[in-house]
């Protein structure tokens, strides 16, 4: 298949760097011809070189792509990142595993865009750790991740975070490698605290027997702020799963937290464990593996999920979307 309809920014062939290592380029793009430019190519030669394909972008992004592939739209896996993405710690497992664990044995190609000018300043420290997450949980794996960045309309920070968390970059220019790459210290620099608002309502959990109550004082608290329906029955697994991580890894007690943060529901658990592991949550759970699956099962009913850890202890805030 060629693609005649781009203008010639410029001659960037794939084959310059190694299919066998793991390549996580940030692909920075300002305008929609540079956005395919750079990415249809991409798409096309792993088609044409027989490697599955993804891409999880933005919806308005999707239908770019969609219109400029054509009829090999229909060979690649096109999600909606909006939707696929909305939490940042779901997509490593959820979007990014599963398609490259459903193909072993052969080279696979992703692109993933979580990032976006609508994300919201609450959401922009989960969305940069899990662009530095993605290396460690790629590490040695034979997958191309490329991860798109739309330089026009992103604030600088965030093209700045880029570069550390990414160890290439990808423009119309060519091809470099980042000298800024640190991922560790965006993972670091965004483990950030988010305050508990002073109107929130509160309850210490101090025996495991104390989660039953823990739910009901969770999904009491649901309708008074407007969450209900299925989505409250989300909060009571949620707040299931916060208690029993407490107890299971913390050995103590839990304070759980509960109120309105505009558009959202927000529930908070607080308790004396570190956490330590920063892809806990963010790994597929294997069919044999006992326990492990608590912030898994949080990660993918929540609609954002903020940790913050220190050696002293650990508040993890989920945010459950209120419908209008």
């Amino acid at each position: 298949m060629t693609i005649t309809a781009l203008p010639p920014l410029g001659d960037f062939p794939l084959g310059d760097f190694p299919l066998g290592d793991f390549v996580h380029p940030a692909v920075f793009y300002a305008s929609d011809e540079e956005y395919l430019h750079l990415l249809v190519p991409f798409v096309v030669e792993g088609l044409e070189q027989g490697h599955p394909v993804a891409a999880s972008v933005p919806a308005r992004q999707l239908r770019l792509l969609r219109d400029a592939l054509g009829a090999a739209a229909d060979d690649v896996l096109l999600l909606d990142m909006e939707v696929e993405g909305r939490n940042p710690g779901r997509i490593i497992p959820a979007v990014l595993r599963r398609f490259a664990d459903s193909h072993p044995g052969t080279h696979v190609r992703i692109i993933g865009e979580p990032i976006w000018a609508g994300r919201t300043d609450v959401e922009y420290p989960a969305c940069a750790q899990h662009e530095a997450l993605i290396n460690l949980a790629f590490a040695g794996r034979d997958v191309t991740i490329a991860c798109p960045y739309d330089t026009a309309a992103l604030d600088e920070q965030v093209v700045t975070d880029a570069l550390a968390t990414h160890p290439e970059v990808w423009e119309t220019g060519g091809r470099r490698g980042s000298d800024r790459y640190a991922p560790d210290a965006v993972v670091s620099r965004y483990n950030q605290p988010f305050d508990i608002a002073p109107d929130a309502v509160a309850l210490q959990v101090t025996t495991s027997a104390g989660i039953r109550e823990a739910r009901r004082f969770a999904t009491g608290h649901a309708d008074r702020l407007g969450l209900s329906g299925t989505r409250s029955a989300d909060l009571a697994l949620i707040t299931t799963e916060l208690v029993a991580n407490s107890f299971r890894h913390a050995g103590g007690s839990c304070l759980l937290s509960i109120w309105r943060d505009g558009t959202h529901l927000v529930c908070t658990a607080q308790d004396s464990g570190h956490l330590a592991d920063p892809l806990a949550g963010r790994r597929p759970a294997a069919l044999d593996q006992d326990g492990g699956r608590g912030l898994l099962l949080i990660n993918q009913l929540a609609d954002l999920v903020r940790v913050h850890t220190t050696p002293d202890g650990t508040t993890t805030h989920v945010f459950l979307r209120i419908a209008s």
